[in-house]
């Protein structure tokens, strides 16, 4: 990765994490000091010499409290640009697929700025996402991508899902 001197490069990973009736589990981020809110999926950067599938297994269990699960494939790939506390990120995501039955979200292993920023959550259906048009989401194209990846099989090679 070539690193700008004012983008800072990050690889990161997250979990498409679907429940029984094929919803997805996305978690509300607010920008500290920002005017401004999105949806996500769990996950984010990875540490130190910690691998996407070591990175995204902790970070579901400190967002989610979810453990003991079996980690599926890479299914989507993005790589975006964004504004996060006056810094400019250039984020590389590998997005995972986990299935579970249900799960009740549990905050308690968050880190101190996951508990600030993430400020709500939600299990959302493909129709759902479609109908929010008030709503921000990442990646954009999250209710045909989920629309997609539930009614289909699973793709050979990750999926590059744009912004």
């Amino acid at each position: 990765m070539s690193q700008t001197p004012d983008i800072i490069d990050r690889n990161a990973a997250r979990v498409v994490l679907l429940d029984a009736a094929d919803r997805v589990l996305l978690l509300r981020c607010h920008e500290p000091g920002a005017d401004r809110a999105f949806w996500i999926t769990p996950g984010g950067g990875l540490e130190d010499d910690e691998s996407h599938e070591q990175a995204a297994v902790r970070e579901l269990r400190e967002e989610t409290g979810l453990e003991g699960i079996e980690l599926g494939p890479c299914v989507w790939t993005r790589t975006h640009t964004f504004p996060w506390l006056k810094r400019t990120y250039r984020q590389h995501e590998r997005f995972f697929l986990v299935r579970c039955e249900s799960h009740e979200v549990c905050p308690m292993q968050r880190t101190k700025e996951e508990l600030i920023v993430l400020t709500e959550h939600r299990w959302w259906s493909a129709a759902e996402l479609a109908a929010a048009s008030e709503e921000h989401f990442a990646p954009r194209r999250i209710a045909e991508l989920l629309d997609r990846l539930v009614a289909m099989p699973l793709p050979e090679l990750p999926i590059d899902v744009g912004s």
